[in-house]
């Protein structure tokens, strides 16, 4: 195995584990361009309007399995689309740069993991099911295993406050 060199080397406890912290570098990387391109995706599609975004969530009430109290969640969200859809698009353009960016990746692992975890429930019965469930648990790995730490914003900020959660 070659030696990936001083590049790697911080205060994480994989430190020693270089391959580790590449494969976490590609699912970090993965996971950020995937919500940057579906931010992209949707701004074109209209989804972050209030109409776009009530008529996608409205789909998903009268077309899926998801549990009614789930169904009660999206209605409210539907019915607060004005402020709902920007909202999520705001959340999603963060996370995607964020992520690429390797900055905070502990606490934007957990917020993606729920978010994804959120669409997860909304689609059961109307995508594949392991179409979302594979991100979701891509970000709460991200979170766990301080993904930001290799080449990321998150190593010198590690540096600077070893202890900290936040990376």
């Amino acid at each position: 195995m070659a030696n990936l060199g001083p590049a790697l080397s911080d205060t994480s406890p994989v430190a020693d584990q270089p391959y580790a912290r590449i494969g976490l570098l590609i699912v970090r990387l993965t996971i950020g361009a995937m919500f940057v391109w579906v931010f992209f995706e949707n701004l074109g599609k209209g989804l972050y309007t209030p109409a776009g975004y009530a008529g996608l969530i409205n789909y998903y009430i009268q077309h899926d399995h998801a549990p009614a109290v789930w169904k009660g969640v999206m209605g409210l969200a539907a019915s607060h689309a004005a402020v709902a859809a920007p909202l999520q698009g705001l959340t999603e353009i963060s996370l995607g740069i964020l992520l690429v960016l390797g900055l905070l990746t502990r606490p934007v692992g957990l917020v993606a993991f729920g978010l994804l975890g959120s669409l997860w429930i909304s689609e059961w019965g109307t995508s594949w099911i392991w179409e979302l469930l594979v991100p979701t648990l891509a970000s709460l790995a991200l979170a766990i295993g301080s993904a930001g730490r290799a080449w990321g914003l998150d190593a010198f900020l590690a540096r600077r406050w070893p202890s900290s959660l936040w990376w």
